[in-house]
């Protein structure tokens, strides 16, 4: 999906800090240098629910504060968090 417009359909921030990720959304974590997040948006009753994104650090500052940007984010097609973590653990 593209940025622009997986940042219009979940509200996802571009640019954002982990911290603030955190506090719009439950399913957040580091992983090595980037900082995923699974999210949920509602696509009718017995659809897939879950997406996963992918932020990237923009400068050298690691800490919860550090600037971050949105790399990678999925369509709509997982079932459960997991799964969109696990998409966003396999992103290069």
């Amino acid at each position: 999906m593209k940025i622009t417009d997986a940042m219009k359909q979940f509200r996802l921030p571009n640019p954002t800090t982990q911290e603030d990720l955190e506090i719009r959304w439950s399913k957040v974590l580091r992983f090595e240098d980037r900082v995923l997040l699974a999210g949920y948006y509602f696509n009718g009753n017995g659809k897939p629910c879950w997406f996963g994104a992918v932020y990237e650090h923009l400068d050298d500052d690691y800490s919860c504060e550090g600037m971050i940007g949105l790399r990678e984010v999925s369509e709509v097609e997982f079932t459960d968090e997991g799964h969109a973590i696990k998409w966003a653990m396999e992103q290069d």
